[in-house]
């Protein structure tokens, strides 16, 4: 199947009901020793994005960047996730997408076409709630990374996490002292888990539903 026929089953795809938690749920990391973290929340969760950025790769096969965050004092420190963050006043969920991806990774917008979204996801341990927008790029973009939210940018195959051979899992150390037992994918030598998982898990979903 080529690029351009994946991205066509992908949009008529979107338009249906999505399955949501249903693929959600199998990418869940679960504590090794039974005891769950706990987060406790004041405020209502934050509005924000991410944008699953399809391209095609130099023999055509359809690539999607993935970001690895610098290491800080924060929720999400050192791990991989899709380019995104937290909504300014009076954006769309797709304008999030398009900026953040615009600041973190240098991809013009204007070269983007935005072909869905997937299920909202409610991200725990930072308190926000995500729209993953996906859209596409008809060549291989020109990555240009802020060093101050992206220690390296990862380019992934989406054929590589349809098969279930492509489904992995490990024992992890989350927070620094939480031991999970985590289903991941493996990228460029990084696992990816946890909330970025479990939205490509989603996706995984589409894709095998479309036979691609």
């Amino acid at each position: 199947m080529t690029f351009s026929e994946i991205v066509s089953k992908l949009e008529d795809r979107l338009c249906r009901p999505l399955p949501g938690a249903v693929a959600h749920e199998p990418f869940r990391a679960v504590p090794v020793s039974g005891v769950m973290p706990r987060f406790e929340h004041k405020l209502p969760p934050r509005p924000g994005s991410v944008l699953i950025l399809l391209y095609p790769g130099d023999d055509g096969e359809p690539l999607f960047p993935l970001i690895k965050r610098p290491d800080y004092l924060g929720a999400h420190s050192g791990q991989i996730s899709f380019p995104g963050g937290k909504a300014e006043a009076g954006e769309t969920y797709v304008q999030t997408a398009m900026r953040e991806a615009q600041e973190e990774i240098g991809v013009d917008p204007g070269m983007i076409k935005v072909i869905g979204r997937l299920s909202d996801f409610f991200v725990i341990p930072s308190n926000f709630l995500v729209v993953p927008v996906i859209g596409y790029m008809e060549s291989r973009p020109v990555f240009q990374p802020d060093p101050r939210e992206v220690s390296r940018i990862l380019e992934a195959d989406l054929s590589s996490i349809v098969p279930e051979s492509g489904v992995k899992r490990k024992e992890i150390l989350a927070a620094g002292q939480f031991r999970m037992l985590a289903p991941h994918f493996e990228v460029d030598g990084e696992i990816v888990w946890g909330a970025t998982a479990m939205m490509l898990s989603e996706l995984r979903t589409c894709l095998i539903e479309v036979g691609a």
